[in-house]
């Protein structure tokens, strides 16, 4: 019999090994948690609750029946069957072991705690499969009715057309890939954005490349600013070099709405730096430290918390493998293998003769 503890995982008792359970999102956050990164709370909504939901409502047999001999050239037809999946996702209620779970695992937290809910899906996150953006998140959810509600949502976003087409175009399983959701307490950010532990321009691995902008870092991610710009030397732990730009808007929670807005930048702010020099180069220990911890080049996700003291308030979002640079070297070193390969074996025919 399945109990309550089986849909919710508290983010501190998270480690890698729960990834199938939890998604690659909230792994990383369990993980870094366990490495002694400073994390916002809270919870993950296990893949048993997702699975609960298509099960109880036999939804994996219209899932399979709408996506059967889908072509994900074709556009329309991955939309229309893409579109019929998530309306059937959303219009049902959950199983009320699940729910029951959901409301008292975010009660504990508090009742009126605004939070972010996060997809977290188990093919996400991974170093040969950047699912990064492909589903949802939604911030600044107040009230566990709506933390439901966006619960659902998140485990709708896993048949975006997007989503339903890179699957079909890389050979992924619909049906392997589950969803587990991350809820999450809303950091109240300063200044946000994303640490690279290598220059995406050209894969350089000695530098950190930090982007940042003044409020929630989601309009670094969706390029709807110009973000500072910020090259760290990896070892010297110096700026080597630094952009500031105009950051005309930020996105910033609106209590009296209850959500997250974005709203124009002052003028005497636009152009100012969002970070010290001393946050900059605490960003980049941060990214130092997880790709040391991680075994790999990360992309990370980090926020300064403007409720929590000087030297306490640089907090860690998500970090996962750095795809671009990572799939080519692994590309130029197969090639190099292969090319070595050929080269042994012309020698030994060329000696056996």
């Amino acid at each position: 019999m399945t109990k309550s503890a089986d849909y919710i995982l508290d983010f501190k008792a998270i480690s890698a090994s729960d990834h199938s359970r939890v998604g690659g999102k909230c792994a990383s956050l369990g993980d870094m948690i366990q490495a002694g990164v400073s994390v916002p709370p809270g919870f993950a909504v296990t893949t048993d609750a997702y699975l609960a939901m298509l099960d109880g409502h036999g939804l994996r047999l219209e899932i399979e029946r709408a996506l059967a001999n889908v072509d994900p050239d074709d556009f329309d037809k991955v939309d229309r069957a893409a579109q019929a999946i998530r309306i059937r996702i959303r219009s049902h209620h959950l199983p009320s072991g699940v729910e029951t779970a959901v409301r008292e695992a975010y009660a504990a937290m508090g009742s009126e705690l605004p939070v972010a809910v996060r997809s977290s899906a188990t093919a996400e996150d991974l170093p040969d499969a950047s699912f990064a953006g492909q589903q949802d998140t939604y911030l600044w959810v107040i009230g566990a009715d709506d933390v439901v509600a966006r619960m659902r949502d998140c485990w709708a976003s896993l048949y975006t057309t997007r989503a339903v087409a890179y699957r079909e175009k890389h050979g992924i399983p619909h049906a392997e890939v589950l969803m587990s959701v991350g809820v999450q307490k809303m950091v109240n950010a300063r200044a946000a954005g994303v640490a690279m532990t290598l220059d995406p321009l050209n894969g350089d691995r000695s530098r950190i490349v930090i982007d940042a902008s003044w409020g929630l870092g989601e309009t670094v991610v969706s390029g709807i600013v110009t973000p500072d710009h910020y090259s760290v030397e990896k070892v010297l732990e110096q700026i080597a070099e630094r952009k500031i730009s105009d950051k005309h808007v930020e996105l910033v929670p609106d209590e009296t709405r209850g959500q997250a807005v974005e709203r124009e930048v002052e003028a005497g702010r636009r152009t100012r730096p969002c970070l010290t020099d001393d946050e900059v180069l605490a960003i980049a220990r941060l990214a130092k430290q997880l790709e040391k911890q991680k075994k790999c080049p990360q992309d990370v996700e980090w926020a300064i918390d403007a409720d929590l003291p000087e030297g306490q308030n640089l907090l860690a979002l998500q970090s996962r493998p750095e795809t671009v640079w990572s799939q080519k070297a692994a590309a130029n070193k197969k090639k190099y293998q292969t090319g070595m390969m050929g080269i042994v074996g012309a020698l030994l025919g060329k000696t056996s003769t």
